[in-house]
């Protein structure tokens, strides 16, 4: 546990500033991402040094495939999320407490000793949303850094301005996961906002991050070509044709049990539809 940045005293409690939802957290409670507790009058990130999961992963799982493509990184994770997409691929450690999962001790110079001592160039902050333990990520990847490691972020993007700007310097690649070109999509199905993921998209772009985008194509509800069209007109629109879109097949998971998987045709007639908008290079993910 250790106290958070970017919040602020609020009556009875703190507001949390990490992400769009501002969370006003009374005494004793949490924040929607269930990691951010009021104590005392500070918030506290419950999860700092306690991930749920590492393992070793070649790069292109992320998945990045432009970005240092061959290698194998050491992926992070600790529970938490913003978001609460029905369709969760990781619920079981994104949708709970840090008391809820089972997990280890591990300081920053732990995570980053054990990517040295394997022999990995990478780290990747990933599996559940890396914002919601900005703190354990921000440590880790300054000492990342100065070991000469990069930073690999894989996140939904739905954090506030400052902190972004914070964490940037020290991120070497990022894949964001667009839901939908539909705000409507991301308050019934994922309980956010858009904007706020479009416009950090665009920060990271301008900050010289390696970007690759995903767009799970989840059956009968953003897969039609328009919603793929959507998507990316606005790549393209706004200079993203050259970053790499991974199309991912859904598969039934979560409280989002029907309906079935994405059929394969949808998926490549979407990536006719990418290629065709003029955004350059399309992967298909989960087939």
């Amino acid at each position: 546990m250790k106290e958070a940045r970017f919040y602020t005293k609020a009556d009875g409690g703190v507001q949390c500033l990490l992400c769009p939802h501002h969370c006003r957290i009374k005494e004793g409670g949490r924040g929607l991402c269930r990691s951010r507790e009021c104590r005392d009058g500070k918030l506290y990130a419950l999860s700092y040094g306690l991930p749920c999961a590492l393992a070793i992963d070649p790069v292109e799982k992320k998945p990045l495939n432009r970005f240092m493509p061959g290698t194998r990184c050491l992926s992070l994770s600790c529970t938490g999320c913003n978001l609460s997409c029905r369709w969760c691929q990781n619920s079981d450690i994104s949708q709970v407490a840090p008391e809820e999962a089972d997990s280890t001790v591990y300081s920053p110079w732990d995570i980053v000793e054990a990517c040295l001592r394997h022999g990995l160039p990478s780290i990747a902050y990933t599996y559940t949303e890396p914002f919601t333990w900005w703190e354990y990520m921000y440590d880790i990847a300054a000492l990342a850094h100065e070991k000469g490691l990069k930073n690999i972020l894989v996140s939904a993007g739905y954090v506030e301005k400052e902190p972004l700007k914070e964490l940037s310097p020290f991120i070497d690649a990022a894949n964001i996961d667009i839901k939908a070109l539909d705000d409507s999509i991301y308050r019934r199905f994922c309980g956010a906002t858009l904007a706020p993921v479009l416009e950090n998209i665009l920060t990271m772009a301008a900050a010289g991050i390696h970007l690759e985008i995903t767009n799970l194509l989840v059956t009968g509800l953003n897969d039609s070509e328009e919603q793929v069209a959507n998507l990316c007109r606005w790549m393209v629109s706004n200079g993203l044709q050259d970053v790499p879109l991974h199309l991912s097949r859904f598969f039934p998971r979560y409280r989002m049990m029907e309906p079935g998987p994405t059929p394969r045709k949808t998926l490549h007639s979407a990536r006719d539809v990418a290629l065709s908008c003029g955004v350059k290079t399309v992967f298909l993910g989960n087939i």
